[in-house]
């Protein structure tokens, strides 16, 4: 596999499985498209798993289809035809001057090697992919990095690396920390990895070879020429869920498969999910706030996970930023406000959720109203008065546990940021999840469900803690983003009551007049009862939460988490929701 084939076509000049050589001698293998005429271009990089020869429309049958039917513009103006599941698609960058590259990761795709997610190796890999497309003669120096989740999340880490020709970066739906944002939600196991494992990555492992697709433009294996046995594709990958699961605090293991953002200078803009619960918001925000760039810039939407990366607003937004810092061209971006949000709303005169587009200039948005909301246990309430009466509710550790209600809004109200909530709690036994569910009812008491990144019914905000990981770093929190250090088990004593702050990740909405918000404490993830939704790709039925479930019965053994919690209120126990109220700009 030393050679490798150059053609013309609809109008690119494109050459599949490039070598590219690494320190070790291992050869990385992707596609490059660029434009007929000769010239020098910047180039739009991606790298990752998921396969280059695995077309979109057969890898994710049913994302491409709910996309193609609800987006149209995310597939029009292109043939589609080189469409790959989240990064660019040539045909929209191509004409208009950039060189795109998309390399399948050790281990990945055409790719030989050992599959090992995040890891330092493939850090440096990808490093090295940026410094040598840097030097290509059709190149003109300047890399530029795009990609949604997997393609975005390890750009914090290359990005982190300093690499010399690295301009820019468009962190688009992208985890920064592997811990807190991906594999442990308060310290309790998400299964989502597992099963993201066995179904999106195994797949394409290097070696599957006939059993796994081929591409429909060259007619190569997605996997590579070699067909491995079963036992060889294991020994030629990490055992990633069991590691997952040995590891049950934050430490190297994490740190090394997590971007460290002081070391992050490199213009970026940082695009999140409003729906992402369980993975694509909160690296987003907290890479805007804590990255080193001078250059940053934070964008929200709605909507799936991938269809506003290829829509009409989502490739406009990303060009513009990347012909700034790439090309030079004086586009006006250096006057773009630092934030723009797409700010949610309960629906449109079709019923249909709403986005209204609005500019701020920091992120969380400086006339935020930080207002406390208190609980009260007597009457189930939420209220910004203190509550004074002494009261405790009881719950199976492991149910559907209790919810508090405000009254209905008597004005429009938005909420548009970080949460936090601060509860006083004992347990039965040595430990206790809480799991949180801010919700918004309408005036007949049903609750309104949101487009998530995956699933099509959530709620509006979740956040999640394991009762012995309830230490927190007091030099990274916020009053609104509890950071907890996940370093050590601190076992309830039970009966005993201690103090949780929990994280409930940003968010946005406007509470229309009349509707009532409400929060659910509960001892497991959140379902809306309702039909459940399915994707090809994801392995159980959604309900509420997407994929990231916590429920791994290792994880969360019933002689440990299957006792009785008591929520403890009164003047002793001042529990209490921190919301970001916004008023309207002046």
């Amino acid at each position: 596999m030393s050679s490798y084939k150059t053609e013309i076509r609809d109008n690119m000049r494109i050459e599949w499985d490039v070598p590219i050589t690494m320190d070790d001698g291992l050869v990385l293998r992707a596609d490059v498209f660029r434009p007929v005429a000769e010239g020098k271009y910047p180039a739009i990089m991606s790298y990752g798993p998921y396969g280059k020869g695995l077309a979109f429309q057969e890898g994710y049958k049913t994302a491409w289809e709910i996309m193609a039917r609800e987006f149209p513009d995310a597939v029009s103006g292109t043939s589609n035809k080189y469409q790959n599941w989240e990064v660019v698609d040539p045909e929209k960058w191509v004409p208009h001057g950039y060189a795109v590259v998309r390399v399948d990761s050790r281990g990945a795709g055409r790719s030989p090697g050992f599959l090992c997610h995040g890891d330092a190796r493939e850090n440096k890999d990808f490093h090295d992919c940026i410094e040598w497309a840097a030097v290509q003669p059709w190149c003109s120096g300047k890399i530029g990095l795009n990609g949604i989740s997997y393609y975005a999340s390890n750009q914090w880490k290359a990005a982190a690396m300093q690499p010399p020709h690295l301009a820019a970066i468009c962190v688009w739906e992208g985890w920064a920390d592997n811990y807190r944002d991906s594999t442990h939600h308060g310290g309790i196991i998400c299964v989502f990895r597992k099963n993201w494992q066995e179904m999106q990555v195994k797949t394409v492992q290097h070696g599957v070879g006939e059993r796994g697709s081929r591409s429909p433009l060259t007619g190569e294996l997605a996997c590579g020429p070699e067909t491995l046995s079963d036992e060889e594709l294991i020994k030629n990958r990490e055992d990633m869920w069991a590691n997952l699961s040995k590891n049950t605090l934050d430490g190297p293991y994490y740190r090394e498969r997590s971007g460290d953002l002081s070391k992050v200078k490199v213009p970026l803009l940082s695009a999140a999910n409003w729906g992402g619960q369980g993975l694509h918001p909160r690296g987003n925000f907290e890479g805007f706030m804590h990255a080193a760039s001078e250059h940053k810039w934070l964008e929200a939407h709605g909507g799936s996970h991938w269809a506003p990366f290829y829509t009409d607003y989502g490739v406009g937004l990303q060009k513009r930023f990347f012909d700034y810092f790439l090309k030079g061209q004086q586009n006006g971006w250096d006057k773009q406000p630092k934030v723009q949000l797409l700010i949610r709303h309960v629906h449109d005169s079709n019923g249909r959720e709403k986005f209204v587009l609005r500019h701020e200039n920091e992120w969380p948005i400086a006339r935020t109203q930080w207002t406390n909301f208190y609980l009260d246990g007597a009457n189930l309430t939420l209220g910004t008065a203190k509550n004074n009466s002494i009261k405790t509710i009881t719950y199976d550790a492991m149910g559907d546990g209790v919810t508090f209600s405000m009254p209905p809004m008597d004005k429009e109200t938005e909420i548009t940021g970080p949460a936090a909530l601060k509860l006083f709690v004992s347990s039965t036994t040595a430990d206790a999840d809480l799991f949180v569910i801010l919700r918004v009812f309408d005036p007949q008491n049903k609750e309104v469900l949101f487009q998530g990144a995956l699933d099509p019914k959530t709620p509006v905000a979740q956040g999640w803690l394991r009762a012995s990981h309830r230490k927190l770093d007091k030099a990274k929190s916020l009053p609104y983003r509890p950071y907890h250090t996940h370093d050590e088990n601190q076992p309830l004593t039970p009966g005993e009551v201690v103090e949780l702050d929990i994280e409930i990740w940003p968010t946005c909405i406007v509470v229309p007049k009349g509707y009532r918000i409400a929060l659910t404490i509960k001892g497991k993830d959140y379902d809306h009862g309702l039909s459940a939704a399915s994707l090809s790709n994801m392995k159980n039925p959604m309900s509420g939460c997407g994929p990231f479930m916590h429920d791994d019965p290792d994880d969360r053994p019933p002689d440990i988490f299957g006792g009785n919690v008591t929520l403890h209120f009164g003047p002793q126990y001042p529990a209490a929701m921190l919301l970001p109220v916004v008023p309207a700009k002046v």
